[in-house]
């Protein structure tokens, strides 16, 4: 109130008492916290994120964390329980477990990463040159479905039996039975794009087929390709795990978490802690890997985008 406003009202300045400002419910938004609102908004993906970078600093630095070499043969020191010495036991050869499933975690994550680069890349190719070009639709998605009706696990056990045994071809045989899912969202996304008015408006403007599909139909499918990556990930890690498990994945000279697993089970009974930390390692890595994917399944689909 100002001055000739009081005046003319017949009030001193002396006679009003100015209000307390009221409290900020909430900070102005530029002084809010980018890292909280990102949690806020997507919690998910923020949890998954976050136990995916702590396995991979795990893999990263398992020479500096207190290890040994995990292929280091000592028979006097077998099967010896957890101890502050023995963090997690040793196994039926006197080897630190501790040190053979820290060094695990890189064969898994390779093997995860590895067959979801691949398998994607395939698929999407596959599913972009199918979907768009209808000459090739019916031939590639018959063997596609071929491909799909084989067990996954079955299939990689024989295209394992073919070749010998690597960590190369355990990521190419998993990434093998992959490909078929990935090219077959990609086709469904293609079909649908096909039909939108500016790819119709391109392609009678005479635009060619490589600029098409590059410029106008690739760029949205990334988003479902992205996410169904990750899925792929967790999946190639537990199929690893399997094929070793039963000796048709990696070299058993290789520290693998389904190789740690497949040198307990023997002694599961009275040495239960062999099998028992890799097996947690191996599924608390897939727990953040499918966290992960549904965040960002969430975060990039407009219809489950959660918004403030």
């Amino acid at each position: 109130m100002t001055s000739s406003t009081l005046m003319a009202s017949g009030l001193s300045v002396g006679d009003v008492a100015a209000a307390p400002a009221l409290p900020d419910v909430l900070a102005p938004r530029k002084q809010r916290s980018r890292i909280g609102m990102f949690m806020y908004r997507h919690p998910t993906i923020f949890v998954g994120g976050l136990l995916v970078a702590l396995i991979v600093a795990i893999a990263l630095l398992a020479p500096l964390l207190f290890t040994t070499d995990p292929t280091a043969l000592a028979p006097a020191r077998r099967t010896r329980a957890p101890s502050a010495q023995y963090w997690f036991g040793t196994d039926m050869l006197g080897r630190d477990v501790y040190s053979r499933v820290l060094y695990g975690s890189r064969i898994s994550l390779i093997v995860g990463f590895s067959v979801a680069l691949l398998a994607s890349v395939v698929g999407l190719t596959i599913g972009l040159l199918a979907g768009f070009i209808r000459i090739l639709d019916t031939v590639v998605m018959r063997v596609m479905d071929g491909l799909q009706s084989i067990p996954g696990i079955l299939l990689a056990i024989a295209l394992m039996a073919l070749t010998r045994a690597s960590v190369e071809n355990v990521i190419v045989a998993i990434a093998v039975t992959q490909v078929p899912p990935v090219s077959r969202l990609v086709r469904s996304v293609v079909l649908s794009l096909r039909e939108q008015p500016y790819v119709e408006a391109a392609v009678a403007a005479g635009t060619r087929t490589p600029i098409i599909i590059l410029k106008h139909i690739l760029p949205n499918t990334l988003a479902p390709v992205t996410v169904q990556a990750t899925f792929i990930c967790a999946s190639a890690m537990i199929t690893e795990a399997t094929l070793s498990f039963i000796g048709a994945g990696t070299p058993p000279i290789i520290p693998s978490w389904g190789n740690i697993m497949a040198e307990g089970r023997a002694l599961w009974q009275v040495k239960p802690y062999i099998v028992f930390f890799p097996a947690i390692f191996l599924s608390i890595t897939v727990l953040a890997v499918n966290l992960l994917g549904d965040g960002l399944r969430d975060a990039l689909d407009p219809r489950l985008a959660k918004r403030i």
